[in-house]
Formats: C-alpha cells, sequence, structure tokens
C-alpha cells in the first residue's frame, strides 16, 4: 500500500511547497489539514498544482479543520490512518505574538496537544515531524552559532509557544513512544510568500524605487543577520529525514542525558546581514537599492538583531541545500515579477 502523509496547515507558506515536493519525489498520498486563517490560502495550493501531473493530484485530498478544537471520533474516521504527520501548522507572526499572546497559546500550544492526541491514536504511525523555529534560542552572539539542543531563551510569545509546542512532542514521545522528530528553521523564504515579508517587501520596493528599512543595531551602523533558507530546501530536507529515519536514529547515538526526540537544524547555505540581502534583491530586480538603516530592534520589545543556527549535524547525515542563495533569490525575483498578484495579498 502507499504510504499517507498527514501536513497540517497545508494552504500555509511552507506546507505548501512541501505538499509540491512530496507529489514530485514520491507516490505517497497526502491530506492537507488547514482551518484558512490570514496565513492559509488555498489558492496556494490551487496555484502550485498546475506544475503537478493530473495523475499526481488525485494523490491530494485538502480537509478543513481547525485544530484548537480536538480531532472528534468523526473527522479521525474521515481521515484514516497516517505513516507520516508533518505539523506544520502555527502562528508565527512576532508583532501579533506581542499584541496577542494568549491567540499564540491556543494556535501553537493547544493546537500541537490536540494533532499529538490524535497521532498517538494511529497505529501506522512511523513518524510525527515537528516544525519549530530558530526563535527558540533567542538573539545569538556574534559568532555564536546555537547547536539542536542548546537552551532555549525565548524573547517573545511567539518563540515561547513554539518552545512549549516542542516540550509537548518530547512529552509524547516519552510517554506515549510515539517516534517524533523536531526541527529547527529560520527566515524560510520562496514563491507565494506573504507580502508581508522582507524579501517580497525587499522586491516590491526595489522593484517600484523605494526605500528598505534596513533593521540594524542602536548604532545603525550594523544590519541584522539571518540564515535565509528557500522553502523547497526546507521541504527537501524534511523528506530526507523522513525518508533516512531508521538509518539516522541508529546513527546519531549521541547521549544528551537519556533524551529521546531528535532534533534537527534546517539550516541556509550562508549567513547574510539584511543589508546584503536587500542588495542582491535588487540586482536580481535590476534596479539600484534605496535603503535606510533603521534601529528596529531596540525600540521594540520581542525582535533580535541575529538569530544562528549550526547545520553540521544534518551536513553530516548527509544532507545540505543543494542550490545556492543566489540561484534562489534570482528564482524568487524572477516567479515573482511574473506573478504579481502574489505581492497583492
Amino acid at each position: 500500500m502507499k504510504k499517507r502523509v498527514l501536513i497540517t496547515g497545508g494552504a500555509g507558506f511552507i506546507a505548501h511547497h512541501t505538499i509540491r515536493h512530496i507529489l514530485n519525489h514520491t507516490d505517497w498520498e497526502i491530506v492537507s489539514l488547514d482551518r484558512l486563517d490570514y496565513s492559509g490560502n488555498l489558492n496556494r495550493i490551487s496555484d502550485m498544482m498546475t506544475e503537478i501531473s493530473e495523475k499526481d493530484k488525485k494523490r491530494l485530498r485538502v480537509v478543513h479543520h481547525d485544530l484548537r478544537a480536538e480531532v472528534n471520533d468523526m473527522l479521525t474516521a474521515d481521515l484514516g490512518k497516517f505513516n507520516f504527520i508533518l505539523h506544520m501548522a502555527a502562528s508565527s507572526h512576532v508583532d501579533r505574538s506581542i499584541t496577542d499572546p494568549l491567540t499564540f497559546v491556543y494556535d501553537n500550544v493547544v493546537a500541537t496537544c490536540n494533532i499529538l492526541n490524535f497521532a498517538r491514536k494511529n497505529k501506522n504511525l512511523e513518524l510525527f515531524v515537528y516544525f519549530s523555529t530558530d526563535e527558540v534560542f533567542g538573539p545569538a552572539p556574534n559568532k555564536v552559532k546555537y547547536k539542536e539542543r542548546e537552551r532555549y531563551n525565548s524573547t517573545n510569545p511567539y518563540s515561547a509557544t513554539k518552545a512549549g509546542g516542542e516540550e509537548l512532542a518530547v512529552a509524547f514521545e516519552n510517554s506515549y513512544h510515539i517516534p517524533i522528530f523536531i526541527t529547527h528553521t529560520m527566515n524560510v523564504f520562496g514563491e507565494r510568500q506573504h507580502p508581508e515579508k522582507f524579501i517580497p517587501k525587499c522586491i516590491i520596493s526595489a522593484r517600484d524605487g523605494l526605500f528598505v528599512e534596513i533593521h540594524s543595531n542602536k548604532n545603525k551602523t550594523k544590519a541584522g543577520s539571518r540564515h535565509y533558507i528557500h522553502a523547497s530546501d526546507v521541504a527537501d530536507g524534511c523528506l530526507f529525514l523522513i525518508k533516512n529515519r531508521k538509518k539516522i536514529i541508529k546513527k546519531n547515538k549521541i547521549d544528551y542525558g537519556g533524551a529521546k526526540c531528535p532534533k534537527f537544524n534546517l539550516v541556509g547555505p550562508i549567513e547574510l546581514d539584511n543589508l546584503e540581502l536587500a542588495k542582491l534583491i535588487a540586482k536580481s530586480v535590476g534596479k539600484k537599492l534605496k535603503y535606510k538603516m533603521v534601529d528596529f530592534h531596540s525600540s521594540r520589545p520581542g525582535h533580535d538583531l541575529r538569530y544562528a543556527l549550526d547545520g553540521n549535524l544534518m551536513k553530516k547525515l548527509g544532507w545540505k541545500p543543494k542550490v545556492s542563495i543566489e540561484e534562489r533569490i534570482d528564482q524568487v525575483v524572477d516567479w515573482t515579477l511574473k506573478n504579481k498578484r502574489w505581492l497583492k495579498i
């Protein structure tokens, strides 16, 4: 029988790229589970499906459900059993979490508990993947890159609730012996990203000759930096973990005081500060960058100048992004300028 995979938040940005990647590289059947809030957009799936063969389209089913409510018996029977569950549904906007933290507790903690409860009743389950964020580790000092099991230092309600979801995942593996992997990603970009995000905003500003705000230190001399990674590379790293899960568990024998629930950083090829990135985008657009340095982080709570993850574990296991950041930027800029409606969502 074909493998079946459930992807929560399937109409979201990273998840719809993951659906496409799995359809293109496996024969699995996929169920997308989504409540369709501001970040979920079925147009992403319908638009993406134009790139998929008619035969492969039949392997995707879309189901509407809000995971703040339990997966009840009726929905459980309708969904069926799964070999893999990828929990990608989350609220992820830092500003919104600062304004309304309780909503993020419901979205990122309660919803995670509900899908884990569903998962522990799946007798066929081979792996549950919880998608977390670099932000659980907090700001990274210069030259520091956090490994998978460093201490947490959440600096906003968003990152705190993602850390809470992680701990629930660990607890469910310990309590119910669910096979679980946790991934940390940082600053994902790609086609069909919400235009409020930095890279789409840069594309718009470069195209229209507008100033780009570069978040910097107090002296406005140093830009914030990240390891940017394309959503397709996140999907590729996820599929690598799923397909190699048995070998990885055997190979990853580091003892963390008996801790279970392996964790993996999915990291972009290089670290870029936001000014370097904006210049790459403007160059790809074919315009000269107009920018101003802005002391955004010290004046507003919950925002950090630098995040950084160590990607060496995944490299040792045999995975790293296959395409350079420059080529990925060119791809996204070219696609976005040809699909302008995605800049107006």
